[in-house]
């Protein structure tokens, strides 16, 4: 005897030949109702009711397609991700990276073996894609095995390759002021100017609230940044002008940055095209992006003589040698050691 299984309307469609056995076992799923029209069982549509199904109708065949299995599979995949408090940001990109692999294998990612994985890994390493392209792909299919596949044998087998050491692209002071200057745009200035003076990551100025701006204590509260944490950083005097000038232009209410629709922020998309419309009528030609800010406030901390150790509290960083790569980029040190040449022809 056959089951077929097909999403209908939102939900999953079960159909049978008659049997009152199958019928038995049908009505011990939660929230089941049956469609005369359809001829079907209807269930909610459901990665964890695919399971029960497959569990209660062990001996029958059952027909269900890779990709609707596949679907349900990366909806609980994004519930579980939700549940575990991981960012919109992971999200997408887990999300994505098992799209590309389920694609790949072209089979239900519930029967996914270890070759399947190495050979989609060599695949994308093939493409010359970036270590830390591939990395996120390891964690995304991890965590698709340990915690929505129960399958805790697959992160056994997965080696992460080395990461790539890329220093970050660094504006100098100049061409910061550059980009700054080119914006009319009082709203679009004063992002940029936030971003820079405190070294924010895109994702959190558009987050920022009006209440997050302590003008008394002159910092910037940051909550539930990069790892779900909250930090403060600092507020500078120009920012602060930038910004009460901007408030008494816009009168932004709750959010400092308001999107389109109401309630919301700004998105980052948004501010990417603002910066990228900057550096144009700037005419800098490095590729750069909002977050090359962010790296540029760093080295410039540290080659004011900023200790290392708070540069890495400002920034949220967890660990003191992400923060030690400024070290690399910074002329501080470097700016001193005279070259050979200059002796050779004075």
């Amino acid at each position: 005897m056959t089951l077929r299984i097909e999403k209908l309307e939102g939900q999953l469609a079960v159909k049978f030949d008659y049997s009152e056995r199958k019928i038995k076992k049908i009505k011990e799923i939660n929230k089941r109702e049956w469609a005369p029209k359809a001829r079907a069982w209807l269930v909610p549509y459901d990665y964890d009711i695919l399971e029960q199904l497959k569990e209660k109708f062990v001996n029958e065949r059952i027909i269900i397609s890779s990709a609707l299995e596949n679907e349900l599979v990366i909806n609980e995949l994004k519930n579980q991700l939700n549940l575990e408090g991981y960012s919109e940001k992971t999200e997408k990109v887990y999300m994505s990276h098992i799209r590309q692999f389920a694609r790949f294998i072209n089979k239900k990612l519930s029967r996914v073996t270890d070759a399947e994985i190495k050979d989609y890994l060599l695949d994308l390493l093939d493409q010359d894609l970036s270590h830390s392209f591939v990395n996120q792909g390891i964690s995304a299919i991890k965590f698709l095995a340990r915690e929505v596949l129960d399958n805790k044998d697959i992160s056994v087998v997965l080696s992460r390759p080395q990461k790539e050491k890329k220093l970050p692209e660094v504006l100098s002071k100049k061409e910061v002021a550059k980009i700054l200057d080119s914006l009319d745009n009082p709203k679009h200035k004063t992002i940029l100017y936030v971003v820079y003076s405190a070294g924010l990551r895109v994702s959190e100025v558009v987050k920022l609230k009006m209440d997050d701006i302590n003008s008394d204590r002159m910092l910037i509260k940051i909550n539930q940044g990069k790892g779900r944490k909250d930090r403060y950083t600092i507020l500078s005097e120009s920012c602060l002008k930038q910004i009460k000038m901007y408030h008494q232009l816009y009168q932004p209410e709750k959010r400092l940055f308001p999107g389109g629709k109401e309630g919301e922020h700004l998105t980052t998309r948004s501010v990417q095209r603002i910066f990228k419309k900057a550096c144009r009528k700037a005419n800098i030609t490095k590729d750069v992006s909002v977050h090359t800010l962010r790296h540029s406030f760093a080295t410039h901390l540290l080659e004011q003589g900023t200790d290392l150790r708070y540069i890495q509290k400002l920034l949220g960083h967890k660990s003191s040698t992400t923060t030690e790569i400024y070290t690399h980029v910074s002329k501080r040190d470097i700016a001193n050691i005279e070259s050979p040449l200059d002796n050779l022809i004075n």
